[in-house]
């Protein structure tokens, strides 16, 4: 029987909307964790609660913190797990891997005891434009957020893309999310050099695109109803969205 795929979003906020949840998703392969993308704090504490133990994959789209302060909690839950400890896949695009161990990874002790690297409890895996999970290929995309080759989208062919903070990526989209895939996008009312507003979208996306995008990272409940009103369909915090079939290139099972 063919699996059935999934996301359920565990925060769709921007990183003052605390009570929305840090941006973070996970896919869901027939009703299972399967991969989740960034790590924020509030993010971790919805995950946890749903599932009821930490993740053991995670895709990075970038280090700002609301997407990547939940790692010192994640260490905390990992290393002291004898099963967990040096499982759990960081899946993290590799120019983010300085930036990543500067955000979260260099502090002096990652224990009181001392004796420990942070990543002792992670299995970090660099990837470029490709990686594999699970016997699946995923692709990797830049986006335009802040700064060049600091923020990267993750797609599951034919199933989903998920953009991370971004300011409008029509190009990007139009090679990565180009076999129907649901779009989840960052979106704000208002854009900035960091963002994406409705109006950026509006202007630059095709009707079509569109039509596929659910938008996050917006910045009140209020905002969602606004860009509800203008006619788009948003992300919300616990929310389990229907993924269509991946097409993506699979593994042969060994």
């Amino acid at each position: 029987m063919a699996a059935t795929w999934s996301l359920r979003l565990q925060g769709v906020g921007n990183a003052f909307a605390t009570e929305l949840g840090s941006a973070m998703a996970t896919i869901e392969r027939d009703g299972a964790p399967w991969l989740t993308v960034d790590c924020g704090n509030d993010g971790l504490t919805h995950y946890l609660a749903h599932y009821g133990a930490p993740p053991r994959a995670l895709f990075i789209t970038h280090a700002h913190l609301d997407h990547v302060g939940g790692f010192e909690r994640l260490f905390g839950s990992v290393y002291w797990n004898d099963a967990l400890r040096g499982e759990v896949k960081l899946y993290v695009p590799a120019p983010l891997v300085p930036l990543l161990q500067q955000r979260i990874g260099s502090y002096p002790n990652a224990i009181a005891e001392g004796g420990a690297n942070f990543w002792d409890a992670f299995r970090v895996v660099p990837v470029g434009d490709h990686f594999w999970h699970d016997g699946v290929r995923l692709e990797v995309f830049a986006t335009r957020h802040h700064w060049p080759d600091t923020s990267f989208g993750l797609r599951l062919r034919g199933s989903v893309a998920w953009t991370g903070d971004t300011r409008p990526i029509a190009e990007q989209l139009a090679k990565f999310a180009n076999e129907g895939e649901l779009v989840f996008h960052d979106c704000a009312l208002h854009g900035n050099p960091s963002h994406s507003g409705i109006d950026d979208l509006e202007r630059e996306y095709p009707a079509e695109l569109l039509s596929r995008c659910r938008l996050y990272h917006y910045a009140s409940a209020a905002d969602g109803a606004t860009l509800e009103a203008r006619g788009h369909r948003i992300a919300r915090a616990g929310e389990l969205v229907p993924l269509p079939a991946p097409t993506a290139v699979t593994a042969p099972m060994p």
